[in-house]
């Protein structure tokens, strides 16, 4: 039979964590935390359109970079923003606890995604030259675009596997919870960082 005691802390524990998942479920509370980052990702999708409005040479010198450009902006930020609500799973499940790199959780997730990226540059490459040929315009050629999508996904992808470690864990510890946070903000950054490296990977394929 459990004792008085045991019983006692079995009902404090019980009463604590319906307080938390009412408190963390409640309306107030969601949108308390993700206005903000909702708000901000409105203003970087308006810095990502400011970023590719000053692509106008690299979009005349490479023929079908403007088919990619889409392709591009959304492939790094859905993959970016798995990871991050992926993490903020693993860290509600405390299999995250702080940046270890010797933690396979931590590090499968992000491995997962810089190769998942990889791949699908790679793809959307092939597919950007054949869709711009299929329209009846002239391509840069499959090499050029996969080249360009490769060095953009892999730059972007190191970059924000980085920004969603430390937001994940970092908004965790402020008392914040991940999935309302992460993914808006990890989607907005991702915007602008995925805009910045194709207009550098443009730049470097022009000057080869």
């Amino acid at each position: 039979m459990p004792s008085e005691s045991h019983r006692d802390e079995d009902i404090f524990e019980s009463q604590f964590i319906d307080r938390y998942l009412s408190e963390y479920a409640s309306i107030s509370s969601i949108v308390r935390e993700a206005l903000p980052f909702e708000l901000l990702a409105t203003v970087g999708g308006v810095i990502a359109g400011i970023i590719f409005s000053g692509m106008t040479s690299e979009l005349e010198m490479i023929p079908g970079l403007i088919v990619i450009y889409p392709g591009v902006l959304g492939l790094r930020g859905n993959i970016s923003s798995t990871l991050g609500s992926r993490l903020g799973s693993a860290i509600h499940m405390g299999l995250i606890t702080d940046i270890d790199r010797n933690n396979p959780e931590l590090t499968n997730n992000i491995s997962g995604s810089l190769l998942l990226g990889f791949i699908m540059a790679i793809l959307l490459g092939f597919l950007g030259h054949f869709v711009t040929l299929a329209l009846g315009f002239e391509s840069a050629g499959a090499f050029k675009l996969i080249l360009i999508c490769a060095i953009s996904a892999l730059t972007s992808g190191v970059i924000l596997s980085f920004v969603a470690v430390l937001l994940a864990i970092g908004m965790f510890r402020f008392g914040f919870d991940p999935d309302n946070v992460v993914t808006p903000s990890i989607a907005t950054i991702g915007d602008i960082v995925s805009m910045f490296m194709l207009f550098l990977s443009a730049k470097l394929v022009v000057m080869l």
